[in-house]
């Protein structure tokens, strides 16, 4: 197709459509964050140590190893493909778990609700495929903006579908899991409707910034609504309601902006692609053999580069590290003395959406300003979250809340940053694969740091009890894991002052292009 095709009027509300139905996978799609919520009863019914049910956690997150297949899938399929695929397999995971918890059949041979949990994680992979690629080759010039606000809504989901659970049902992990294998599968059919890529769309920059800036205070807003909810100690059946009815409708409320466009554009013509030239341009004179970074990589090239390893390597410490405090937040809960820990895991949501979305625009602008490399962000983040894990293990009063905190802004600043790095070191053709690749750090950190080390050490803590399982109460439990975590958090920290030093050039380079 030409690049100097005229687009239909509608094209830009076509892709402003997209995007917000990808706001609305992307909101119910971080269940492999909710793990928690349902631990509890997962552990009590089926009599298992805390090892056994940490290496369950690993086996959901292993899910994120297949996403490889995804990854293929996404040069080779529709994304509509790609999100059948992945609510399909979703509910069959976390329905298979909902009819072990809700007691509906006895519970399942520990091998199965290993494949079962593995199944669940895997879901997500289809769904975040599917949303990333085609957004981020729709808005190519807001890479970084795009990934916060769908990473930020990721983030969200968790607090979402927590406090629904908590407002409707009463925090009971049955209608949870119900929640889980239902409501994804619904909205991914809504999104498979609208999703898709969007060729030869011009960029209104003037335009696409106003439309930003409403999806932000949206989000910001949901964000707010949910932090209140959870401020309320007891709410009544009428607020809950009353919450929830408000939610949704916020969560509707961005349909203003496609409409919008759609109304403003229809009597137009029709525009010349021009930010699609400067594109290609931008892959001419690329020749053969090794590229070099900033232009498309297949998978086997990346690996060739120290950046991907350095990459790999300082995501590892970053996400491995705070996937295990959302793993065992509900056992490290329990051994601080709180007997609900809903709260820390909507704060570490909630608080994790505030990272996504912020870091995502400001590297963003800075970008644009001064040409700032975003691994310095990554960089900042790390010896931030090192600073939370020392803070968790000392174990003062209250120091749970600001530790939740403290980690899910750094946990959601990493995911936020990372993703359109990837795809500006590495290019946007084969990005899917890449990004796949990439993210198989969340089942290695997940059976390094949750699976292994706090397992491990916490067993070593804890006392057996009659009947089998085994239990451990003080700060004591998990201190050890913390300070590993944090040391971890160190050595990420130098790896992301490296990366930054390795593509100075590159993001120099963007900021003139930009400009230009």
């Amino acid at each position: 197709m030409s690049i100097f095709h005229r687009p239909p009027p509608s094209s830009s509300a076509l892709k402003w459509l997209g995007l917000v139905t990808a706001v609305w996978v992307q909101s119910i799609s971080g269940n492999n964050y909710t793990f928690s919520n349902y631990s509890a009863a997962l552990k009590s019914l089926m009599n298992l140590s805390q090892l056994q049910l940490n290496n369950l956690s690993v086996a959901k997150d292993l899910g994120k190893a297949f996403g490889l297949l995804a990854g293929i899938a996404s040069d080779r399929l529709s994304t509509s493909l790609l999100l059948l695929i992945g609510s399909i397999e979703g509910l069959i995971g976390y329905g298979a778990q909902w009819l072990v918890v809700s007691q509906k059949i006895n519970p399942l041979p520990y091998w199965q609700m290993c494949i079962f949990l593995c199944m669940g994680g895997n879901s997500t992979t289809w769904m975040n495929t599917g949303v990333l690629v085609t957004c981020l080759r729709n808005f190519r010039r807001n890479r970084g903006t795009v990934s916060g606000i769908l990473k930020g809504y990721i983030a969200l989901s968790t607090a979402i579908f927590t406090d629904i659970c908590s407002a409707l049902f009463s925090d009971n992990p049955s209608s949870f899991l119900a929640l889980l294998s239902l409501v994804p599968f619904a909205v991914c059919l809504t999104a498979i409707l609208f999703l898709r890529e969007i060729p030869c769309s011009a960029d209104n920059e003037t335009e696409d910034s106003r439309y930003f800036w409403i999806l932000n205070a949206v989000s910001v807003i949901v964000a707010v609504t949910l932090l209140a909810f959870d401020s309320i100690p007891n709410p009544t059946s009428s607020i809950s309601r009353i919450f929830s009815i408000v939610l949704l409708i916020f969560l509707a409320s961005p349909l203003a902006i496609p409409l919008h466009s759609f109304l403003k554009n229809r009597g137009r013509s029709g525009e010349i692609a021009e930010a699609l030239l400067a594109d290609e341009s931008v892959a001419e004179g690329v020749v053969e053999g090794q590229p070099v970074i900033g232009e498309d990589h297949t998978i086997v090239e990346a690996m060739k580069t120290v950046e991907f390893w350095i990459l790999f390597g300082s995501f590892l410490c970053g996400v491995g590290t705070g996937l295990a405090v959302m793993n065992n937040m509900g056992q490290i809960g329990l051994a601080l003395g709180y007997d609900d820990v809903s709260i820390f895991i909507s704060l570490m949501s909630i608080w994790g959406f505030f990272g996504r979305i912020l870091s995502g625009s400001v590297s963003e602008h800075f970008i644009r300003k001064d040409g700032m490399p975003r691994p310095l962000w990554n960089a900042a983040s790390q010896v931030l979250m090192a600073l939370g894990y020392i803070l968790l293990a000392i174990a003062m009063p209250g120091s749970l809340y600001i530790g939740s905190i403290i980690v899910g802004i750094c946990y959601g600043v990493r995911l936020a940053i990372t993703v359109p790095m990837a795809s500006e070191v590495f290019g946007l053709k084969n990005y899917g694969m890449i990004y796949n690749v990439l993210i198989l750090n969340l089942p290695l950190g997940s059976f390094l740091f949750s699976g292994l080390l706090a397992g491990i050490l916490y067993d070593m803590e804890a006392t057996r009890r009659k009947g089998g399982g085994n239990s451990c109460v003080g700060g004591h439990c998990y201190r050890l894991v913390f300070v590993v975590m944090a040391c971890s958090c160190v050595i990420g920290f130098a790896m992301d002052l490296f990366l930054a030093s390795r593509t100075k050039r590159l993001y120099s380079k963007m900021r003139v292009l930009i400009k230009s």
